[in-house]
């Protein structure tokens, strides 16, 4: 139930905005965009994610686990894209995702609040609305 409501609550009111935003060239601070393939249709898919990069890594905690459709397309497709801020402007990066079930995640969390402090506050609500947290590491191609 807990999992319904907030995939719900994140898919029609708290998403839609932050990716207008990116759709104008302005990247809210602390977000990152994640662009998947879709599983079945081979679209490309877009979901706002907390801003977790540390030098050639992005760190992702998915409050959903694999229930997460984002997480279900880079099972089937781990290539994917990012979109950063880049100075003022946000740019693509492309990378790899490898998904990470026997990673502690709150451990994960704490790692990066230490490297990112603005972090702090997303991995706090990842906490309080996730359901089954599953870290994700991106090898961002150089």
């Amino acid at each position: 139930m807990k999992h319904r409501i907030v995939h719900a609550l994140q898919k029609y009111f708290l998403n839609p905005p932050i990716k207008a935003l990116f759709a104008l060239g302005v990247v809210p601070p602390g977000y990152a965009l994640l662009e998947t393939i879709g599983r079945k249709t081979g679209k490309p898919r877009r979901t706002p994610v907390g801003n977790g990069r540390v030098g050639s890594e992005f760190w992702i905690v998915a409050e959903h686990g694999s229930r997460a459709g984002y997480v279900r397309n880079i099972e089937s497709n781990p290539r994917v894209r990012l979109k950063l801020r880049h100075g003022l402007l946000a740019r693509w990066y492309g990378g790899t995702a490898c998904l990470l079930p026997d990673d502690d995640a709150r451990e994960r969390q704490r790692w990066l609040a230490a490297k990112l402090p603005g972090s702090a506050g997303n991995a706090a609500a990842v906490r309080l609305f996730g359901t089954q947290l599953l870290p994700i590491r991106i090898d961002l191609d150089t």
